[in-house]
C-alpha cells in the first residue's frame, strides 16, 4: 500500500510542473497585455482603437485558454474514468469465445445504466469434463447496483462448473455463495450486536438461474431457478424448450433436498438455443406493447435459406435490432442475450465428430482432429 500511495502521489506531481508553466505564461501573456495599454502614449482615435482590440483580444485568448484548460482536465478523468470501468466490466463479465467444444456462441446485452455494458444480467459458458456448462441469470433489480450480486453468482460459477460432477452441485454452490452475499447485505442494513447474525435478512433481494449442460452426446440438461425458458431454433421455427415447472429463484427460498436436473433431448446439429433474460420479454415501446421475441425470432429465421444451420452471431444480432428499434432505445430492464449452436455431427459407433461449417459473419471453427489415414 506504501508503494501504491508513492506512486500515486509520484503521478500527481508529475503534472504540477506543467500547470505551473501554463500558469506562469498565461500571466505573462496577460501582464504584457496590460503594460501595452499602460505604456503606449495617447495618440489619435485610430492608434486608440488598435490598442483597445489587441488588448481584448489578449484577454479573449487568456479566458478561451482558461476555458480549455478547465474542460480538458474533466474530460481527461472522463476517460480514464471510463477505461477503468470498461476494463473492470470485461473481467466480471467477459466476452464469450465464439466457439467452444463443438458450439458456436454468440451474446449481446444492454444495460440500464448509461454508459455501463454491465447491469443485472448475467451469463458465462465454460468446457469442463462433463460437459458445456452454460449459465444465465437475472438479479433483481437492474443497473449498477446488481453487479455485486452478479460478481458473486459468476465468481461461484467458474469455479463449481468445474468441480462439480453434477449439475445440481453447481446449483447448490450458487446458492451457497448468494446466501453468504445476502447475509453480508443484511449486517450492513440491520446490524446486531454480539457478532450475533441480523434479525432481518435481505429476503427482497433474489436472483433467476438457469443452469444447462450439454454432454458430449449433445443432451441437454438443465435446471431452472425462476428464469425464464430458451428457444429451440431450428428448420425456420422457435420453440420454446419447456423441461417443467421451475424452482423457485435463489434467494427466495431453500433448495429442495431433490435436484434432480430435466432431461431437455438432443440438441441436433445446426439447430440452437436462444437464451435471454426477462428484460426482452418485458420491453415496451412508447405505446406500452410488449416486444414479440418469438416472433422476432421467427422473422429472423424465415431469413434462413433452407438447409443452412442457424448463425447465432446473425440471430443475435437481429433480435437485439429489432428489440432497441421496439423501444426506441429506452430499455427500462437490463437485457442478455445467449445463442450457441451444436457443431456436432455424430459419425459411426466411434463417436468421431465433424463440424457444422461456419457461417457467414462468423469465426471460422477450428477443424475437427481428422481421421487417422487409410494405408
Amino acid at each position: 500500500m506504501i508503494r501504491t500511495r508513492a506512486v500515486g502521489d509520484t503521478r500527481a506531481l508529475a503534472h504540477v510542473p506543467r500547470r505551473v508553466v501554463e500558469c506562469v505564461v498565461l500571466g505573462l501573456w496577460l501582464a504584457l497585455a496590460v503594460l501595452w495599454e499602460l505604456t503606449c502614449p495617447l495618440d489619435d482615435e485610430g492608434d486608440g482603437l488598435v490598442r483597445r482590440t489587441v488588448t481584448c483580444a489578449a484577454f479573449l485568448m487568456a479566458v478561451g485558454y482558461l476555458l480549455t484548460g478547465v474542460r480538458r482536465g474533466p474530460a481527461r478523468e472522463l476517460r480514464e474514468a471510463r477505461a477503468v470501468a470498461r476494463a473492470t466490466q470485461d473481467v466480471l463479465l467477459r466476452p464469450l469465445p465464439p466457439s467452444i467444444d463443438g458450439l458456436t456462441l454468440a451474446a449481446r446485452r444492454l444495460s440500464v445504466s448509461q454508459g455501463a455494458d454491465v447491469g443485472g444480467d448475467l451469463y458465462e459458458a465454460v468446457a469442463t469434463p462433463y460437459g458445456v456448462r452454460i449459465v444465465i441469470g437475472d438479479v433483481r433489480g437492474h443497473g449498477l447496483p446488481a453487479i455485486g450480486a452478479v460478481a458473486a453468482v459468476l465468481g461461484s460459477f467458474r469455479e463449481a462448473a468445474y468441480d462439480e460432477a453434477a449439475l445440481d452441485g453447481v446449483l447448490r454452490r450458487l446458492d451457497r455463495a448468494y446466501q453468504r452475499r445476502l447475509r453480508d447485505l443484511a449486517r450492513q442494513e440491520h446490524p446486531a450486536g454480539g457478532g450475533r447474525e441480523p434479525e432481518n435478512p435481505a429476503a427482497e433481494e433474489f436472483v433467476t438461474v438457469l443452469l444447462l449442460e450439454i454432454g458430449a452426446d449433445s443432451d441437454v440438461r438443465a435446471l431452472n431457478c425462476g428464469h425464464p425458458w430458451p428457444f429451440r431454433l431450428g428448420q425456420g421455427a422457435a420453440v420454446p424448450l419447456t423441461a417443467g415447472e421451475p424452482l423457485p429463484p435463489l434467494g427466495a427460498f431453500p433448495l429442495p433436498d431433490d435436484l434432480a436436473p430435466h432431461l431437455c433431448g438432443r440438441l441436433p446439429p445446426g439447430e440452437a438455443l436462444f437464451l435471454h433474460t426477462d428484460g426482452a420479454e418485458d420491453a415496451r415501446d412508447a405505446a406500452g406493447r410488449f416486444f414479440g421475441l418469438q416472433d422476432a425470432l421467427v422473422r429472423t429465421l424465415s431469413g434462413q435459406p433452407p438447409g443452412v444451420p442457424v448463425s447465432p452471431a446473425h440471430v443475435a444480432r437481429q433480435v437485439h435490432t429489432a428489440l432497441l428499434r421496439h423501444t426506441g432505445g429506452r430499455i427500462t430492464d437490463d437485457v442478455a442475450l445467449l445463442v450457441l449452436r451444436n457443431d456436432r455431427n455424430d459419425r459411426g459407433a466411434r463417436g468421431d465428430r465433424a463440424r457444422v461449417p461456419a457461417q457467414s459473419g462468423e469465426p471460422a471453427l477450428r477443424r475437427a482432429r481428422s481421421e487417422p489415414s487409410r494405408r
